[in-house]
């Protein structure tokens, strides 16, 4: 799959840009949407300095001793760090994670358990933003520090078991101290970390900067997101580089969890003793290969007051996994407008794939044969009505040819409709029947795309010849968009169009080419969702259409015979 692009190469319109449009033209309905307000952040709550959590924190544990780290060379009296650069990596089962002392920062982050798109382990840290501070360096909130933290070379100090590092560094009036802790088996850490000058505690956060997540999906900056989960409102709030163009953007409260997340992964923060928690939202720009212009990604800053102490999830937004880790983590898969449908439809994906076919294409198929036999109803009223309709259509024709070549602004119009409907009603019809199968279908469209789009189940699940369903088609041509325009074509022809003016008749065929480029680069489990639709839509028309056939058409009108001029000689 492609990597990002930037302002060099040019990105296909996403799914969401080109859906309104085709819907528009196909229904003749603008689709208005909806934005959420978000309310502006309240004062910040000046969190009451911990005495006590800040002497514990700067005092070194009897095992965290033996394993300390010798300094390089001497350093002068009163002060702590290190003289040269140093890295320590900690693997866990889950993890392998490379610090380094200069800033005492995280230089590589790799997940074992998943892979990127070249098939090897998903590394979180965006390795192109160079130019940017990394993972787990200090930005002071309250004052300007004596010194940059972010370049100080720390003395370093491994746990007696390997799986947790301290990092310290002290110029005699500030000290700063770091700490982090990892389970062998679990995808949870707990940080902690001090900055004190003249013993009083500075206010700080601990960035994350330029990206996060899988960088190889295509247009990976707009999969990335800083994200919160509001207790009091009970709702999952978002915000994107676009949130923080003027400058970053801070919000702070009473959240269960906060940090960034792309689609399938996320880097939370959990405070305990329901302590606020501070996220900053930065938008960084990002130099990439091969692309002419920077591209812009969101990074974050997490606080939990004066002294910051937090267990941290870093991991796949499984819901399973999510829970064991914390129960509270499993609201951070966002199921979206239609998620008492997309959330369902997910566990029945799952139940399927795990008792019937072993392969998420295949349980799509199946899912989605259900759901069109269960909406069929909907598309047997749609067709009895297209064929009143038809049936209708000379009493409408000479009411059209009553008032014809009357202007729009004519107030005779009214009348031409008010006939018209009048029909409609004496005869039974709904002139809108023929939408209400496409009208049933798109909560389950935007179900599918949001499962699609956030489920880890489906990353990288393949079927056929298709790698991963849950983004496009990796072939130079994409093959099932195409098969999708051809099947659009043939239920287009075999559906009724009764009361549709010829031209519009003509102009409505070239609907499946719209369809084809919204489908092109959407991902392929949502194509496959669609074109199964359709084939199955087929073969319900050809069998609605055998027992229920199109009446009769009604016999040309009667043209009058020319008269014939004798011309006197």
């Amino acid at each position: 799959m492609a990597n990002n692009t930037g302002g060099g190469v040019s990105e296909p319109p996403s799914l969401e840009k080109r859906l309104p449009l085709a819907l528009a033209l196909m229904m003749l309905v603008l689709i208005i949407s909806q934005y959420i307000f978000k309310p502006a952040p309240g004062p910040k709550p000046v969190a009451p300095v911990d005495n006590r959590a800040a002497a514990k924190l700067a005092e070194k544990p009897a095992a965290t001793q033996a394993a300390e780290t010798p300094p390089q060379s001497e350093i002068a009296p009163g002060r702590i760090g290190a003289t040269s650069e140093v890295t320590n990596e900690i693997d866990t089962t889950l993890y392998h994670i490379v610090f380094t002392n200069r800033g005492a920062a995280i230089k590589s982050w790799v997940l074992k358990r998943y892979q990127d798109d070249a098939g090897k382990p998903l590394q979180l840290i965006n390795t192109s933003a160079k130019n940017l501070p990394l993972p787990f360096t200090i930005e002071a909130t309250g004052q300007k520090l004596s010194f940059d933290p972010n370049t100080a070379l720390y003395q370093s100090t491994r746990s007696a078991d390997g799986a947790g590092i301290d990092y310290e560094f002290s110029d005699g009036k500030t000290s700063i101290r770091k700490s982090f802790t990892f389970n062998k088996n679990s995808y949870l850490a707990e940080i902690r970390s001090v900055v004190l000058e003249n013993n009083t505690p500075i206010p700080h956060v601990l960035m994350w900067r330029g990206g996060f997540g899988d960088q190889k999906v295509r247009n990976a900056s707009a999969t990335e997101h800083t994200v919160r989960y509001d207790t009091a409102a009970g709702k999952l709030i978002t915000k994107t580089i676009k949130d923080a163009k003027n400058g970053p953007v801070t919000d702070t409260g009473n959240y269960t969890f906060g940090g960034l997340e792309d689609n399938f992964f996320a880097a939370v923060a959990l405070p305990g003793d329901s302590a606020p928690l501070e996220i900053r939202t930065y938008s960084d720009e990002v130099s990439l290969p091969n692309v002419e212009k920077p591209v812009l990604y969101v990074g974050d800053g997490i606080s939990t007051g004066a002294q910051n102490n937090f267990s941290l999830f870093v991991g796949p937004k499984d819901i399973d996994i999510l829970r064991q880790v914390n129960p509270k983590l499993g609201q951070i898969v966002d199921w979206g407008f239609f998620g008492v449908i997309a959330k369902p439809l997910f566990l029945w994906l799952n139940w399927v794939h795990d008792h019937w076919t072993s392969n998420y294409g295949w349980a799509i198929i199946l899912v989605t044969l259900i759901i069109n036999l269960a909406l069929f109803p909907f598309r047997l009223t749609s067709l009895k009505s297209a064929r009143k309709m038809q049936k209708l259509q000379p009493q409408i024709q000479a009411i059209n040819a009553k008032y014809k070549n009357i202007s729009i602004r004519d107030p005779r119009k009214a009348e031409q409709n008010q006939e018209v409907m009048a029909l409609y009603k004496t005869e039974g019809v709904n002139p809108v029947g023929g939408c209400l199968p496409m009208l049933v279908q798109l909560p389950f469209f935007y179900a599918f795309y949001r499962v699609l789009s956030i489920a880890i189940e489906l990353r990288h699940a393949p079927w056929l010849w298709v790698p991963d369903l849950s983004s496009a088609e990796s072939l130079p041509i994409h093959l099932l968009p195409i098969v999708l325009i051809a099947t659009q074509f043939f239920q287009q022809k075999l559906t009724p169009a009764a009361g549709v003016d010829p031209n519009q008749q003509k102009m409505m065929m070239f609907m499946p080419l719209f369809f084809g480029f919204m489908f092109y680069y959407a991902s392929a489990g949502l194509v496959l969702y669609w074109l199964t639709g359709n084939v199955v839509g087929i073969a319900q028309q050809l069998v609605i259409n055998r027992f229920m056939p199109a009446p009769p058409a009604p016999p040309p009108a009667p043209t009058k015979a020319p008269v014939k001029r004798t011309v006197k000689k």
